[in-house]
């Protein structure tokens, strides 16, 4: 059993289940700045919305960087990076969105479905972009980047 939980496995399984907890905590959040524009201060609901995913976007970034992948290492491209992972999995989320809306029946319940799989599509997609390209160990560091097979 211990071949198949390879320290690498064990650190991409532990950083899965760390990402699903700061994004609780993201979403909370982001939720709570948009609720407080919009209903606290009565901005305007397309204005409070897009604070919030901007903080949320913010905050997403410090959390995978020191409590998801751990990195307390200064790189100065992983703010650009997180936010090409982002643009990446956005396009996917779209896609996949657009894809499920055209393949299903219409109806509330399949409108529903597209969008849980568009909001799945991309929450893997930034976690796998995150893990393996925006918050990469250095291999010389004796901590593995990738999922060794």
């Amino acid at each position: 059993m211990s071949a198949l939980l390879t320290p690498a496995r064990r650190e991409f399984l532990i950083s899965a289940l760390r990402y699903g907890l700061a994004g609780v905590v993201n979403t909370l959040v982001g939720f709570s700045v948009i609720v407080a524009l919009d209903v606290g201060l009565h901005l305007s609901a397309h204005l409070a919305n897009a604070v919030g995913y901007a903080v949320g976007i913010c905050v997403s970034f410090a959390l995978s960087k020191l409590f998801v992948f751990r990195d307390r290492q200064a790189r100065p491209k992983a703010p650009v990076r997180y936010a090409v992972a982002v643009a990446v999995a956005f396009a996917v989320n779209q896609g996949v969105l657009t894809l499920a809306r055209w393949a299903a029946p219409h109806g509330t319940v399949f409108d529903v479905a597209a969008q849980g799989a568009a909001v799945v599509s991309y929450t893997g997609t930034l976690f796998l972009l995150s893990h393996f390209w925006v918050f990469a160990h250095d291999p010389n560091s004796g901590r593995k980047a990738a999922w060794n097979a």
